[in-house]
């Protein structure tokens, strides 16, 4: 989901360019972006890569639902030569459509090999981890629970707030799913829904930091970077709330994968694999570590923002991309219990 503030490349569904000519001053080319990540994120990247390679980036932002669908109407008509996901889950669409194209071995290997498709037709580019965000005025860490099952519990009645719609959020189910059945996930969520109440189901991680900030809400579920985006822009002393991590290995505790793929359909494969080569490889992820992205940089090389808790240090769900799969188990699920 977009943030406001930061670098704007373009309103959701909108486009821009980046550079219209290389370093010497020669015309570019020009490759076609569809992004669904945060709009800042992905112009201070596209802006880097333009300045370092002279090749000018089309850039079409969206959800990564509407993307998804979007490039699977057009087929070879796409006028798409990459896709940018927030999650891992729409490129296995994709994939298993039979609409990637294949990564360079080269650029697949500046990323851990579990990070990126096991076929290699997408490649990661960034992690995050969900967490649980709270109100400190309201609970303090001790009252917190365990593990994310927990939260079907009556005693959270009128003090969470849920985002289903927030596509963060499918790899969480996905897990739980995976860890204790669909039976049980769809109970989860039903009793997720029950707690939540009429009118509490917000429509983005934004929405949900901010309003346990302010105290309408006690606490949710969220990827982590959306607090630190949030403390980034109102300040510190301004903020009020407090993350808290699962229990290690807890099926709520998932670490989810953003990444990137060329389209079969691509006529600029060229180009488009040299931008998955800089997203992927040190320069791309230092531009992700030094700016407002607060995402983990998967490069071995480069470390992540210093006010994150280092990504070795923690102790997510062991579920891989591939096994939380396409994410469309979560849908259908989200979508018998009511919530989408």
């Amino acid at each position: 989901m977009l943030l406001a503030g930061g670098l704007a490349v373009a309103a959701c569904g909108g486009t821009t360019s980046a550079g219209n000519s290389g370093p010497s001053g020669h015309a570019s080319q020009t490759i076609t972006l569809y992004s669904a990540q945060h709009a800042q994120t992905t112009a201070a990247l596209v802006a880097a890569f333009t300045k370092q390679t002279g090749i000018t980036v089309r850039v079409d932002n969206d959800g990564e639902d509407q993307l998804t669908a979007r490039i699977e109407l057009e087929g070879g008509r796409s006028p798409a030569d990459v896709f940018y996901s927030e999650n891992s889950n729409w490129l296995q669409q994709l994939d298993d459509k039979g609409l990637l194209a294949p990564v360079d071995p080269s650029t697949l290997a500046h990323v851990p090999k579990v990070d990126s498709a096991t076929n290699g037709q997408w490649v990661g580019v960034s992690a995050r981890v969900s967490v649980l965000v709270f109100n400190p005025s309201r609970l303090n860490s001790s009252q917190l629970p365990s593990s994310v099952l927990d939260l079907a519990e009556p005693q959270w009645k009128g003090k969470l707030e849920i985002a289903p719609s927030e596509t963060d959020f499918w790899p969480i189910v996905s897990s739980v799913a995976r860890s204790k059945g669909d039976a049980a996930a769809l109970a989860w969520l039903e009793a997720l829904k029950a707690n939540a109440g009429s009118g509490d189901e917000v429509p983005d991680n934004e929405t949900l930091t901010s309003d346990i900030s302010q105290g309408t809400t006690d606490l949710g579920i969220i990827n982590h970077y959306y607090f630190y985006r949030l403390q980034a822009e109102v300040g510190k002393g301004s903020l009020h709330a407090r993350l808290a991590y699962f229990a290690p290995h807890d099926p709520g505790f998932v670490e989810d994968i953003s990444g990137a793929a060329i389209l079969r359909s691509s006529k600029h494969k060229a180009a488009a694999q040299r931008f998955l080569e800089f997203l992927s490889g040190e320069a791309g992820q230092s531009v992700l570590a030094a700016g407002d992205s607060f995402e983990y940089p998967l490069h071995p090389g480069v470390a992540a923002n210093p006010v994150l808790t280092p990504l070795s240090h923690l102790q997510p769900s062991s579920f891989t991309p591939a096994e939380l799969g396409t994410g469309l188990d979560a849908k259908k699920l989200l979508q018998e219990a009511g919530l989408i």
